[in-house]
This record gives C-alpha cells, structure tokens and sequence, in this order.
C-alpha cells in the first residue's frame, strides 16, 4: 500500500463573508501553510484536521490503494490531488501525492 503525503499549501481567507454570516469564534484552524503529515495504509495521521480529514479521506484511500488519474488528467501528477478543506469561512488547499 502507499504512503501519501498530505501538504498544506494556501489558506484563502474571506473577511467580507466573515463579517456577514459568522458569528465570532475565538478559535480557528491549528493547520499551517507548509505543515505536511504522512498516511499510511489510508489512515488518518495524527495531529490532522478532523474536518479537512473528511474532505480528503476518499481521495486519500484511493491514492494508498494505487489509483489516481482523478477526473481523467485533472492533476498533472496523476498519483496525487488537490483538495481544500470545506471551512468556507478561511479554506486551505491541500496537496495530496503518493510518495516512496
């Protein structure tokens, strides 16, 4: 089975729909830009989002099995993906790649 890398690359940040339709948190993402984790056998690891999890779990399981090619040559790399994680609110992207 692969490994799969797991990197956060961009958070995008939107204050006006902030503004407009959250109410004040005092806590938000622990996740930062260039923090990366390895799954091994498709696994959650450790320390990762629960909520970004749930976004790239299935993408995840299918790279650690061998497939890839997502929407017929959406990634140049066909053994990875990006995926962003669904707080619509501050959303980061993340890149997923089988590694050795």
């Amino acid at each position: 089975m692969n490994k799969v890398r797991i990197t956060a690359v961009r958070q995008t940040v939107y204050p006006d729909l902030m503004a407009k339709y959250e109410n004040p948190i005092e806590h938000t993402c622990d996740v930062s830009t260039g923090q990366s984790w390895i799954s091994f056998d498709g696994q959650c690891p450790e320390g990762m989002c629960n909520s970004a999890w749930s976004s790239m779990r299935e993408f995840v399981e299918k790279l650690a099995h061998g497939e890839g090619n997502f929407y017929d040559g959406w990634m140049q790399n066909p053994m990875s993906a990006m995926i962003s994680c669904n707080d619509g609110f501050r959303p980061m992207s993340f890149y997923l790649e089988v590694v050795p």
